[in-house]
């Protein structure tokens, strides 16, 4: 190890041997300022893609993150992110409680084939991933839970590409639209998983009652929750009803929110959902939910993507890479036969049917960490075969980096509702 240091590195003493011994003094410098200079880097990095290649912003936020981890120069250990745990819980939040302020549940109840739509995605996309890893050879029980992992189209991502891209139009309504329900749908099936899980257990009966309750007051109790903070803001927005007071409130709350259903382990996913579909139906327009709650959210928003790239892992992907292209393939295939059947009877054109199909690619696999204290998935999905599980983890970042760039394409080129200037 070299005796220079970073700081002088930073002065522009050794210049043969600066690389190697910033690279080294970052590694074993204090977390907070290892993750501070990775931010620092993924802005400028992400911003200059965006610049000269017109790569989403995203990609380059998760690319250095990568890059900064395991993957390639080891700067931060996946272990280091847990203490930020409740950082990117609060990132995710924020995102997931405009996307609830932003969707219609009326439009269900209107328009009945877009409602089997959104049931079918995550349904269909689910069965067929299930299907397809039996078919190679996993477990039923293995199968069937990457089949609930592979429900989700990651709202975060879906969110932050709506936010940079600024597409108008019913693809970019549904697209939100079906990624809220198929999270929800991912949630009640990861739930079911356990539930499985416990019927093959030496215990099976009394385990079994007490799984279902515990599922049951986690559907429940997230709903009373999230509509309880929708009112709480609506009855708050007539003491204070200025612009930045509400910005601060949502804030607020989102914070309560998301700390009252982890302290009572409830989904913070649904509850911040019901609480912003909760706060649009009772305030109507008079809700103003800036993208990302305003600048706080955007800081956390590049946090929270520097970090998913952090946890990237492509272990699987040379080993078991048939149950990797699998699960991308037959999330693709469900997804796509869900969308055409439904398509023209939900008043969708065949090509906006399918840049709906590939915008719902990106795959989400935070939702199964939110409700936890740790980013162990051994840990939250015990009895996953090793091998699927990290043909799984290699299949949800491959989704996650390219989710930007497929979303962004489908929306642009084939929907044709942004032109494709950035947001301010």
């Amino acid at each position: 190890m070299t005796d220079i240091s970073f700081f002088n590195w930073l002065r522009g003493e050794g210049a043969v041997a600066a690389p190697v011994g910033a690279l080294e003094a970052l590694r074993g410098a204090e977390p907070v300022l290892g993750l501070a200079v990775v931010m620092l880097l993924a802005v400028v990095s992400a911003d200059a893609l965006y610049r000269w290649v017109r790569v989403p912003r995203a990609c380059g936020w998760m690319m250095v993150g990568a890059l900064a981890g395991p993957l390639a120069l080891d700067v931060l250990q996946r272990g280091e992110l847990d203490p930020w745990k409740p950082l990117l819980d609060l990132a995710i939040g924020m995102l997931v409680f405009e996307l609830g302020s932003r969707i219609q549940p009326r439009w269900l109840v209107d328009n009945k084939w877009f409602a089997l739509a959104c049931v079918l995605d995550g349904l269909v996309a689910g069965a067929f991933v299930a299907l397809a890893l039996v078919w190679l050879g996993v477990t039923p029980a293995s199968a069937f839970v990457a089949g609930a992992v592979a429900m989700s189209t990651s709202p975060v991502i879906t969110l932050t590409t709506v936010h940079e891209s600024r597409p108008r139009g019913q693809v970019t309504e549904r697209l939100l639209m079906m990624s809220a329900v198929s999270s929800i749908m991912a949630v009640l099936a990861i739930k079911l998983v356990q539930l499985v899980g416990v019927a093959d257990s030496a215990h099976a009966k009394a385990d079994l009652a007490g799984a279902a309750a515990s599922a049951a007051y986690v559907a429940f109790g997230s709903f009373l929750l999230g509509a309880a903070i929708g009112w709480t803001l609506e009855r708050l927005y007539r003491v204070a009803s200025g612009r930045g007071s509400m910005t601060v409130l949502q804030i607020a709350l989102v914070v309560l929110a998301t700390l009252l259903a982890a302290r009572w382990t409830l989904s913070p996913l649904l509850t911040l959902l019901v609480a912003g579909v909760i706060a649009r139906s009772q305030l109507g327009h008079r809700l103003t939910v800036e993208p990302q709650l305003g600048t706080l959210g955007a800081s956390l928003t590049v946090l929270l993507f520097v970090c998913i790239g952090l946890l990237f892992s492509f272990d699987g992907l040379r080993t078991a890479w048939p149950w990797v292209f699998a699960i991308i393939g037959a999330r693709l295939a469900g997804q796509a036969l869900a969308v055409a059947v439904t398509a023209r009877a939900s008043g969708l054109g065949w090509r906006q049917g399918a840049a709906l199909t590939l915008a719902l690619q990106p795959m989400s696999g935070m939702l199964v960490l939110l409700a936890v204290s740790t980013f162990s998935w051994s840990a939250q999905l015990p009895g996953v075969d090793q091998g699927l599980l990290r043909a799984l983890l290699a299949a949800t970042a491959l989704m996650q980096f390219t989710g930007p760039l497929w979303a962004q394409g489908a929306l642009q080129f084939l929907a044709r509702e942004t032109d494709g200037r950035s947001a301010t």
